[in-house]
């Protein structure tokens, strides 16, 4: 296969950055996308040019590293990780256009690669549940009825690769949020800071500059885990009675 790329190159966030031009010939469709540009990058660095930079790291679908935007979706064609997609997704000839994920909260470091830590501050603000030291009961030994323990796992397959964000024309995080707001409300281990974490959470996600939920559906159907948009009214829920909660001590 041979391919047109247009991939988006810029130093650092001051940067004003554009798209440059390159031919990647002998492209095996066996080939995972990031392979696909490690050749470019051997080529490029046989050159004395710069490599492209991007994101990736266990390269089977699990860390969420991979965060390109292709072709106008997050992660290309295919609902599933950048890593996880394949070049026979795409035809002898095609042009392909690689972006950054485009969100005020996640600036560019360099290239393709964005600063996702804003993930990690709303996750510090509530995401964790408290124990007392000593004795702490065996998780297995705490009854839960099976369909609240699928629902929390399936709420908690989110990698934070922040897909999510990158479909939502208002780069909103309310399906990430919503997805570590909800693995945690739904089991007995989260019940402590319950009233507290999802008014702490949602108000680190504002903070950080991320954009309202106006239920349009695209992260749900971008996201590569397929995290629920039921999760959202989930939060929406906790964060009433937390607020409701407060006005009533």
């Amino acid at each position: 296969m041979k391919l047109t790329l247009k991939i988006w190159r810029q130093k650092n966030a001051a940067d004003k950055g554009g798209f440059v031009t390159y031919v990647a010939d002998h492209v095996s469709k066996d080939m995972s996308f990031l392979e696909m540009l490690d050749v470019l990058n051997d080529q490029l660095t046989e050159k004395g040019e710069d490599p492209v930079h991007f994101d990736h790291d266990c390269r089977e679908g699990i860390c969420g590293m991979c965060s390109l935007y292709i072709n106008g979706k997050p992660h290309g064609p295919l609902q599933t990780t950048t890593c996880q997609l394949h070049m026979r997704s795409f035809s002898d000839g095609e042009t392909i256009t690689i972006e950054p994920w485009r969100a005020k909260a996640f600036p560019v470091v360099k290239d393709l690669v964005v600063n996702r830590s804003a993930f990690d501050r709303i996750i510090q603000a509530g995401g964790y549940v408290s124990v007392n030291t000593g004795g702490v009961p065996d998780a297995n030994e705490i009854p839960i009825p099976k369909t609240i323990a699928d629902l929390a796992m399936d709420a908690a397959q989110c990698i934070g690769c922040g897909a999510c964000v990158a479909a939502c024309k208002n780069a909103s995080a309310m399906l990430f949020t919503s997805a570590k707001v909800s693995q945690l409300a739904l089991l007995p281990q989260g019940q402590v800071e319950r009233k507290t974490r999802a008014e702490k959470m949602v108000a680190q996600m504002d903070a950080e500059g991320f954009g309202a939920c106006t239920n349009t559906g695209a992260c749900e159907a971008e996201c590569p885990k397929g995290i629920s948009i039921t999760n959202i009214a989930r939060m929406n829920r906790e964060y009433f009675s937390a607020v409701v909660s407060s006005d009533n001590m």
